[in-house]
């Protein structure tokens, strides 16, 4: 695929978008740390998926997903992250996608599984600078710009505007009711947080459904799972639970369908 090619196709957008935003809030913070992070992130999950591939005699492709997985990674944690912590959640990712799979598709989000564990497992910092929580609120639109081309590209906007809908919703009624620490989560960066989340990791094509019926239900779900992990827990791992349940539900919903066929 030619290189002109290639930047028109969802990947494409995804990783173009991804290097703006690590650009960006670099130049604006005026530190290189996320940048350095960024090079490990994107390294460490390219060669380990290249190997994965190896390993399972696969036909060689361009590591595009291994790409968008560690920028994701690198624009989220924190940027005094350790390198070896970054490494580490960039393998446990990539690993997730190669071993949790059904009919040759990962069964959870890399980034997210990665994330999730390194919270457990290392207590990594997760800032998410790279969706701009820590500079001026009007950049955000640089998000939105991004996020609404690649929603678009995937066809993904019933299960980002469910997602965002009974996020918001169930976080208002929790505010109403004085549940949880509901208004922090619309501030930033938990705000930037939930927009950087739905709109680039809730899409995620192979973990995610195309049906706009299924694309709802997952939508409602993550939220829904999410959101009360955050009232009973707050914490950073509620939105990574909360998709990951939904997730699940994909691949039950693919399960139930191919015993259908058969």
């Amino acid at each position: 695929m030619r290189v002109n090619q290639w930047t028109k196709t969802p990947k494409g957008y995804v990783i173009i978008s991804m290097v703006a935003f690590l650009l960006i809030a670099t130049i604006w913070s005026l530190n290189i740390s996320g940048i350095n992070n960024g090079i490990i992130a994107v390294g460490v999950s390219t060669v380990v998926d290249i190997l994965c591939s190896r390993i399972a005699k696969r036909k060689r492709t361009l590591p595009d997903g291994a790409i968008i997985t560690g920028l994701i990674i690198a624009l989220i944690l924190s940027t005094t992250t350790s390198w070896y912590m970054v490494a580490a959640t960039s393998i446990i990712a990539i690993l997730s996608k190669h071993l949790l799979v059904y009919k040759k598709k990962p069964i959870f989000n890399p980034a997210a599984f990665g994330l999730l564990l390194s919270i457990l497992f290392f207590r990594t910092g997760q800032s998410w600078w790279g969706a701009f929580g820590d500079i001026p609120a009007w950049t955000i639109v640089f998000l939105l710009i991004g996020g609404y081309i690649v929603t678009n590209r995937v066809n993904k906007f019933p299960q980002v505007f469910s997602f965002l809908g009974m996020y918001f919703i169930l976080l208002l009624i929790m505010g109403l009711i004085n549940v949880g620490d509901a208004t922090d989560a619309l501030r930033p960066p938990f705000i930037n947080a939930s927009l950087f989340f739905a709109l680039f990791m809730l899409t995620d094509p192979p973990t995610s459904p195309a049906k706009y019926k299924d694309q709802v239900i997952f939508g409602i779900l993550s939220a829904v799972v999410g959101v009360v992990i955050y009232g009973l827990y707050g914490g950073l791992m509620y939105l990574y639970i909360g998709l990951l349940v939904g997730n699940l539900y994909y691949l039950l919903k693919r399960r139930v369908s191919s015993r259908a066929l058969n």
